[in-house]
């Protein structure tokens, strides 16, 4: 295990940060509880979590800054002091996003997490601190303070790849599943009452299965925003809530009415056949209208098959 790997390992396993993660997020529970907050904070209507685009804003400003502080000349000061600019302001919503996705996070990930917040406020006050010098004419002391921010923030953003693309936070839970694009049956027609929920299994995905007078729903059974079991989740309003953190979806279509989740849930069509229950991914021509009357296409085309290992 390299450097790197043992430094991660150890900050996953720092119980003491616990003290610090625990009541924090708590708060930051409280304050995306709002419907209105949580959609917009996780992206629910962009179709992927907002964090990740939103700091490319920051550290390109800053980075940007800091290339015209080392290679540029006197006449490149006002750019390299609007760019430190720009990095501050876009840093707000770029943290409250983040926020909004680390209430969710638990254990290690809640601890890199934490780490990961710390190192960008850090480098945030570090660049507001430059901002200030910059402007009362201290160039010098402006520049040190935002190469010393730019280290931080490197050091943040390689905490905030740790916790994306070594530990899948915030990924798309559903993402590697194989809907069956044949007709399969999961049920008897008896087994599923009217205003009843249940989870099958349709060539090895399960799929929840909702049904409403004549009307059968089926969609992925595993939240797309954390893999939390919607079977167990409550249904209300010809919707159902995800029991781990809240995610609403509808069984129309597979929509998002509230967040933390960013990726529709994949959806199926539905018929009877023989006395039996069968879904499929739905074929592309499917029209709007039979959307709505409970057989719509999923909301993207299935992976190839991997060979199994």
């Amino acid at each position: 295990m390299n450097m790197p790997h043992r430094t991660m390992r150890r900050v996953e396993e720092a119980e003491a940060l616990d003290g610090y993660a625990k009541p924090l997020a708590k708060v930051a529970q409280r304050a995306v509880r709002p419907r209105i907050v949580r959609n917009l904070l996780s992206g629910a209507k962009v179709g992927h979590p907002l964090h990740p685009p939103l700091t490319d804003v920051p550290i390109g400003a800053w980075s940007m800054s800091a290339l015209l502080d080392l290679m540029g000349g006197r006449e490149s000061e006002p750019a390299a002091d609007l760019l430190v600019k720009v990095g501050l302001v876009t840093a707000l919503p770029t943290a409250l996003s983040g926020f909004n996705d680390w209430s969710d996070t638990l254990g290690a990930d809640r601890r890199v997490g934490l780490v990961h917040a710390a190192a960008n406020s850090a480098a945030l006050s570090l660049y507001a601190a430059s901002a200030v010098a910059r402007a009362r004419g201290r160039r010098g002391k402006g520049k040190a303070l935002g190469f010393a921010g730019l280290g931080l923030m490197a050091v943040g953003g390689y905490l905030g790849g740790h916790l994306s693309f070594a530990n899948g936070v915030n990924v798309n839970r559903t993402a590697w599943e194989h809907e069956p694009e044949e007709w399969t049956p999961v049920l008897a027609e008896g087994e599923l009452a009217d205003g009843e929920h249940r989870t099958a299994e349709a060539d090895g995905v399960d799929v929840l299965l909702y049904r409403k007078g004549a009307t059968i729903y089926a969609m992925a059974a595993t939240c797309s925003h954390m893999g939390g079991p919607l079977g167990e989740g409550s249904v209300e309003d010809d919707c159902v809530t995800c029991p781990w953190h809240g995610s609403i979806f509808r069984f129309a279509d597979g929509g998002i009415e509230r967040g933390p989740a960013s990726s529709p849930q994949p959806h199926y069509e539905t018929r009877i056949q023989g006395g039996r229950i069968e879904v499929r991914l739905a074929p592309p021509e499917l029209s709007a209208e039979q959307g709505e009357q409970g057989t719509r296409r999923g909301h993207r085309r299935p992976l190839a098959r991997t060979p199994a290992s």
